[in-house]
Formats: C-alpha cells, sequence, structure tokens
C-alpha cells in the first residue's frame, strides 16, 4: 500500500485510539505545546505593542501566522516519516495515528461532560459542588450559581458546541489532508491540516476575549477559527438529522437550526448548539454569567424540554453515530477516487 493511500486508514486508526484512551493526562498534549508558544508570543508582543491598538493587531496577526504555520510545518514534518526507507517508514504509522488523535477530543468531551451529570445527587436537594467543580473545568461561564438545570443546561450546550469545535472541525481537516494526500502525496496531509486547525482553536480559546487588549490581540485568532469551522459546522448541520430519525424531518430541523442559530453573534457556535437542539428535542439557550457580566443567549428549540441526564446522553451518542457516518463517507470518497 503507498503512503498517500494510508490517509484514509490513519484517520479511522486515531478515531478509534481517541475512543479508547482519550487524552492521558501524563502525556504532553500538542494543544499544551501550543498554550505555551502563545503565552510566550503574547508576552513579548505586549512588551513592543503596549495598549496601541493597531501594533496589538499587527502583533496578533504575528502570533497567528506564526502558531499555525508552525504547527502545520510540525505534523509535515512528522508526515514525512512514512517517506523513510522500509522498515522505518512503517514504524512512523503508530506515531502519525497517536498525533492524530490528538487533534480529536471525542472521549474526553464525553467523559468530561459525563462526569458532571454523573455527579449530580439522586435528590433534588443534594449537594451540587461535585457537578459545579467538574463543570467548572469545561466551562467558562459562573457555575456557581447553578442550579441543577442550570448545570444540566451547561452540560448539554457543551457536549452540542465542543462536538464541532473538538471533533468535527479537526476531524474534517483531517479528511482533506487525506484526500490531499492522494493528489499531491509530497503537501500536507491529515496531520498537518489537523494540527493547524488545533493551532487557531486555541488561539481562539486563549485570546479570543473583548477585554483588555484581547479586544485587539485576538481577533487574527477568532477570526481565523471562524473561518476554518464554518464549513464543518455547516456540514454538522447537513447530516447530524441523517443519525437522529426520523429523517423525514431533516429539511424542518436544518431550517429550524438555521434560524435560531443565526441569531448568535457566533458564526458558528449558536448553529451548532441548534442543530443539536432541533435533532434531539432539547431546549438549549438563555440567561449566562460570566463573572460580573450577564450574557442573553438566543433560545433554542424554544418549547422543547429543559435538559436532563438522558438527553445529554442522546447528544454525546448522537455525536458518536455522526463520527462513524463521516468516517465511512471519508473511505467512500477515497474509494471513488481510486476507482
Amino acid at each position: 500500500m503507498t503512503s498517500e493511500a494510508l490517509g484514509g486508514l490513519l484517520v479511522i486508526g486515531a478515531a478509534v485510539l481517541d475512543r479508547l484512551i482519550g487524552d492521558p493526562r501524563r502525556w504532553l498534549h500538542p494543544v499544551v505545546v501550543m498554550g505555551w508558544s502563545i503565552q510566550q508570543l503574547r508576552h513579548w508582543v505586549e512588551r513592543w505593542a503596549g495598549d496601541h491598538p493597531v501594533k496589538l493587531r499587527i502583533g496578533g496577526g504575528l502570533i497567528s501566522l506564526i502558531l499555525v504555520l508552525g504547527s502545520v510545518l510540525t505534523g509535515w514534518c512528522l508526515e514525512r516519516l512514512l517517506w523513510l526507507p522500509s522498515p522505518w517508514g512503517w514504524l512512523s504509522i503508530p506515531v502519525l495515528t497517536l498525533s492524530l488523535a490528538s487533534a480529536l477530543a471525542a472521549r474526553s468531551l464525553k467523559d468530561s461532560v459525563l462526569a458532571v451529570v454523573d455527579a449530580l445527587p439522586s435528590a433534588e436537594e443534594g449537594d451540587l459542588e461535585p457537578a459545579r467543580r467538574n463543570l467548572s473545568w469545561i466551562v467558562g461561564r459562573d457555575v456557581q450559581s447553578l442550579d441543577r438545570t442550570g448545570l444540566l443546561r451547561a452540560a448539554a450546550e457543551t457536549a452540542s458546541e465542543n462536538a464541532v469545535d473538538g471533533l468535527f472541525a479537526p476531524l474534517f481537516w483531517m479528511g482533506i489532508g487525506a484526500l490531499l494526500w492522494m493528489v499531491l502525496p509530497s503537501g500536507p496531509g491529515p496531520l498537518a491540516l489537523a494540527w493547524g486547525f488545533k493551532a487557531s482553536s486555541t488561539l481562539d480559546s486563549m485570546l479570543g476575549y473583548r477585554s483588555g487588549r484581547l479586544r485587539w490581540l485576538g481577533t487574527a485568532g477568532a477570526r481565523l477559527d471562524d473561518l476554518l469551522t464554518w464549513l464543518p459546522c455547516r456540514l454538522v448541520m447537513l447530516t447530524l438529522p441523517l443519525v437522529c430519525p426520523p429523517w423525514t424531518h431533516w429539511v424542518q430541523r436544518v431550517q429550524a437550526a438555521e434560524r435560531d442559530g443565526s441569531a448568535d453573534p457566533s458564526p458558528n457556535a449558536g448553529r451548532s448548539e441548534a442543530i443539536y437542539a432541533h435533532c434531539i428535542g432539547i431546549q438549549l439557550g438563555g440567561e449566562n454569567r460570566y463573572g460580573k457580566r450577564l450574557v442573553q443567549k438566543p433560545v433554542l428549540g424554544a418549547g422543547r424540554p429543559t435538559a436532563n441526564g438522558p438527553l445529554v446522553r442522546a447528544i454525546l451518542k448522537a455525536s458518536s453515530r455522526l463520527e462513524i457516518v463521516w468516517i465511512s463517507g471519508l473511505g467512500i470518497i477515497q474509494w471513488a477516487m481510486n476507482h
């Protein structure tokens, strides 16, 4: 088998490995390295730019350029290991599979969300602190004021929004890389593009805030992340109804998700949550507190039941089914290109 034909198999192996082991805490994760790099670059830029908006925008653009291109180049260099003489080329397959799995977050997202749901007491008057603590590790909102309903809604919204950011967007770019290998074997492949996307996502999560210097410093990273997530998000909107019967409601669900999600300031987050809300049958959105700031998010799936344990689990199960569909679709496309 030629190395360029391995792209699809590497993606499948990475998805399976991610589901099996997730992100072991003792292993150095590429996102940790990206985060450290962002902190160092931010320190240098802020020393140079001070509070000057134009300089901060330029510096933010340079940080984004350095981090994304550096991540793509690092992934591409690891992919070149496949071209080493046998048997070394074949020994590189486990390295590439593990590296690709690091760009996927299906297992870690599932475990984190279920840690919140499972920590909720069976009795209504039970202690909510364990669930609040677990939720605080995965969301930016204030969790101390959340009651049982609020905790479940936050878990459901995290499961639906981060399914796109943490699973389907990197999976999409892996697939593009695998297909690109088939026509340009020496070009960037699944790992290069996946790590490039993870770099943009990490930039957005660390610098994409509208406060202080980050109003200007984080603009480039946030815009790039929106751009790279735009198409995967729309593909999730189009394909999620296919794994959530009845399929005859496909048109209505997509239209409703676009209507509800477009009210969100983010071009992707609202739509990500909205398609899950309408496919699973759950109401999401509403008031969120971030420190002293209250944010009124659009209501998604108005009139549907509010979040509960089974509905949160249904969101996670739908993501698992859709991941299988996407990987199968990649295999079909590769097969068609080979014939």
